[in-house]
């Protein structure tokens, strides 16, 4: 179970760097403008994206930010949010490469952002879901980029496991 998860870890990282890549391309108008998906711009999509991935680990590791509100914007400004999401991914994958099979068997619990409730709940399948609410967001990222007439990177998790740092997981 720790090689799928530091597997799912080590890709994450890679796909936001692709995605961010292509982002950094962007004008500040075109990274702030609406454009229809679920946190509107590119600057809403990422920003939640690193919103949430705070909440988790604050919420598994007892450490770090949690804002308090899903569309909080950390940063207007892309360089910054991009150190933050680098800094975020090392995050992730060092407090995963150090659990223990056990641990990830193990239970959590935690309060829901949304509606305050204490949840508990195995670890690995909310790991599951932090990685799947990555996919998911950096999916409307990437049609965000081809709404903006511009080039967006393959995401796919096997083309990730054709790569040389991916196929230590292929």
């Amino acid at each position: 179970m720790k090689q799928h998860f530091t597997m799912f870890a080590a890709y994450n990282a890679w796909a936001n760097q692709r995605i961010y890549e292509a982002a950094g391309e962007l004008t500040k108008e075109e990274f702030g403008r609406d454009m229809g998906a679920f946190f509107k711009s590119m600057r809403g999509t990422l920003n939640h994206l690193l919103v949430t991935d705070r909440i988790w680990l604050k919420r598994f590791t007892g450490e770090g930010e949690a804002p308090s509100a899903l569309d909080t914007i950390l940063y207007i400004d892309f360089a910054k949010l991009r150190t933050a999401r680098e800094a975020e991914d090392q995050r992730l994958s060092g407090w995963i490469g150090s659990l223990s099979d056990r641990q990830m068997a193990g239970r959590f619990t935690y309060m829901t952002v949304t509606d305050m409730r204490t949840i508990s709940q195995r670890l690995a399948p909310a790991l599951a879901h932090l990685f799947n609410h990555q996919t998911h967001h950096r999916g409307q990222a990437h049609s965000i980029l081809t709404g903006l007439g511009k080039d967006a990177p393959s995401l796919d998790l096997i083309y990730f496991q054709r790569t040389e740092e991916g196929r230590a997981y292929a």
